[in-house]
């Protein structure tokens, strides 16, 4: 069993080399939240859906884009679906309980977003907004700790080790992506639910961003990126509860730059997209859309909507059933628009280019972070470090959370120490 260090008064003193990481990827988030102007909302809605869904994954929680999409319409969908929607309506309401104004982060936020993420789920539905009541571990046995992974704190720890975390959430004292780094380890290794953890602990990454004013619109999708190392993650988190809050505040710092940099490449995209229909529409008829058209309506409302049944959409911009449905057949006929379901009744209809971006942003950002030699460094000097600890006792005690030199030999790109080959891709 571990006891986690409490971490209220945690003081992080960046190294320099750090700092400066901290410092680009806190610009690289401003400059994606100040752009984009009359696409923002359409942008902001694409990244929490980007967010939710890297998220299940980093959980084995996989869907198609498509099933994700008739899950976020209502439509009946697999239990994977639905369970990536709930995880984007629980950051929804994580995010919005800071008010974009400062206010603090209680745990009465943290146990509503768990209720709404696991309220649909059959096993879990009666422990929804629940802390937990009895020991749970990870890995090993169904049935007993032996062999697991970690052991997290006894169920009677649990409300006293959130309430610390949230003196270190809601301060304003602390470098932000420090914060979000070390209050995400610590969440995870309290892990105060019987499940949901890992998304409500990174749904708290955005909450903590926008509390803090890093960003006033958007999502920062950082689990893309650590999904993409996802093996790594998991090895950071182990760092973190042996003290070592450096390389998951460096992980942060990359997943922040490169998830940043992608979506704002998203939203430039999205942009595009209302001239690029219209010129495909000119390509195929000879003619533009005419103005103030069903047609013309339609792709008007495809950024902000992109799930829509042709009632929706009827309502949506005010045009009679049969003008809105001759429309969607004739988008859906230029490839605009795209069917979700097999049926011909009742369909439900989605911008095939805004879903496509969606999946297109994960594998670019997926990319970024598979050829950055940063993350390469940083994960030869975690594995060097687990390996030197491995032989450690167990029964310690906590270990302060600390910041140790071997930060900056992977922000700078010293060699690590230990027997690993910084060149070999360990995971």
């Amino acid at each position: 069993m571990s006891l986690p260090p409490r971490i209220g008064d945690f003081s992080a003193a960046l190294p320099a080399s750090l700092a400066a990481r901290c410092d680009a990827a806190m610009a690289a988030i401003g400059r994606l939240d100040a752009a984009h102007g009359k696409h923002l909302a359409s942008l902001s809605a694409l990244l929490l859906r980007a967010e939710s869904v890297a998220s299940s994954k980093i959980e084995r929680v996989e869907a198609s884009v498509e099933d994700f999409a008739r899950a976020a319409h209502g439509t009946r969908s697999n239990a994977s679906a639905i369970s990536m929607v709930a995880s984007t309506r629980a950051l929804t309401v994580l995010i919005d309980a800071t008010g974009g104004s400062g206010r603090s982060i209680a745990l009465g936020d943290i146990l509503e977003a768990h209720r709404i993420l696991m309220a649909d789920d059959p096993d879990e539905r009666p422990y929804a907004g629940a802390l937990r009541d009895d020991q749970n571990w990870i890995g090993g046995s169904d049935h007993s700790p032996r062999g697991a992974l970690y052991v997290p704190p006894p169920a009677e720890t649990v409300e006293g080790y959130l309430a610390d975390l949230l003196e270190l959430a809601n301060r304003d004292d602390v470098p932000v992506l420090a914060q979000a780094a070390v209050v995400h380890a610590q969440f995870e290794s309290i892990h105060p639910f019987g499940d949901g953890n890992g998304r409500i602990g990174r749904a708290l990454v955005n909450a903590i961003l926008r509390r803090r004013g890093a960003t006033t619109s958007v999502v920062v999708p950082v689990a893309t990126a650590l999904v993409a190392k996802r093996e790594a993650y998991f090895d950071l988190l182990t760092a973190y509860r042996r003290g070592d809050a450096g390389p998951i505040i460096v992980a942060f710092a990359l997943a922040a730059t490169s998830a940043a940099r992608e979506s704002a490449t998203t939203g430039r995209r999205l942009a595009d997209l209302p001239a690029a229909w219209r010129e495909r529409h000119r390509a195929a008829t000879g003619r533009y859309p005419r103005a103030g058209s069903a047609t013309s309506r339609v792709l008007e409302r495809l950024l902000d909507d992109p799930f829509f049944s042709v009632e929706e959409m009827e309502r949506a911009i005010g045009s009679s059933g049969s003008s809105t449905s001759d429309a969607v057949r004739r988008l859906a006929g230029l490839g605009i628009l795209r069917g979700l379901t097999s049926r011909t009744r009742n369909q439900v209809w989605c911008a095939g280019d805004i879903i496509d971006e969606l999946e297109d942003l994960g594998v670019r950002v997926a990319s970024a972070t598979a050829a950055d030699p940063v993350w390469r460094r940083l994960q030869a000097e975690v594995v060097a470090g687990l390996l030197r600890h491995e032989g450690e006792e167990s029964g310690r005690g906590p270990r302060p959370t600390r910041l140790p030199e071997a930060v900056s030999r992977v922000v700078d790109g010293t060699p690590p120490e230990g027997r690993v080959d910084q060149n070999k891709n360990v995971f």
